[in-house]
This record gives structure tokens, sequence and C-alpha cells, in this order.
């Protein structure tokens, strides 16, 4: 199988997780709560729905505001996090519900906005 970084991730939010089951994603949300084990966090789409992301290790730094997750979907339905990024917001905000609108647009157009890339040829 493919690691996470060598295949295309598609950019998804809470409403689509149960279509990507064990599949490679990115999840932008608003970081909302920390497990105590620093081991489990719970991100805020763009539509104001929850999702669970599990980490490998507790986190070694503080997280706070828009976090990125790299990861693969579990059949529970959590983000099985490889990597996260914090998006710094202290110079230019991000506008988690206008992303959200532009997900709508990428998943209602996958002729334009392709996540898969084909090997044939």
């Amino acid at each position: 199988m493919t690691g996470v970084y060598e295949s295309p991730k598609t950019r998804i939010n809470t409403s689509m997780l149960s279509q990507y089951i064990s599949r490679p994603v990115c999840f932008v949300g608003r970081l909302e709560k920390v497990h105590p084990s620093g081991k489990v966090l719970t991100l805020v789409d763009g539509e104001g729905k929850s999702a669970s992301v599990e980490l490998n290790e507790p986190l070694d730094e503080e997280l706070s505001g828009i976090v990125e997750i790299i990861g693969t979907l579990s059949n529970k339905g959590a983000i099985m996090a490889t990597s996260y990024t914090q998006y710094r917001e202290d110079k230019v905000p991000f506008d988690l519900e206008l992303y959200n609108e532009g997900l709508k647009v990428l998943h209602d157009f996958p002729q334009h906005y392709p996540f898969e890339v084909s090997m044939s040829g």
C-alpha cells in the first residue's frame, strides 16, 4: 500500500468522512478540544461539525486555531493523523466557512479538480 505522503489526498469536511474510509485525506478545522492524553483532537469544520483526530504520539506543543491534518480515515470515522500543521492567523485570518464553500466546488466538479491521478498511459 502506498504511504499517505505518496498518494493524492482528498480535501474533505466532516460530512464527507464516511466516503473516505481507509483513504488518505486532508482535513482543515478549528481546534476545539485536546484530550488530556494529548493524543486525540477535536476539530470543527466550516459547517460547525466536529471530527475526531487521533495522533500516534502525544502533542509536544500547544496548538490552537486552524489546524490542517494529513492522515487516513479509520473504520471508526476518526482521522488517523500522519502529520498536522497549525495555520498562523496572526497576519492573515483564515476563513473556515469560505474554505468549506471551496470544498463544495471541488467535489461538485471533479472533472475540473481531480484528486486521484490515473497511472495508465
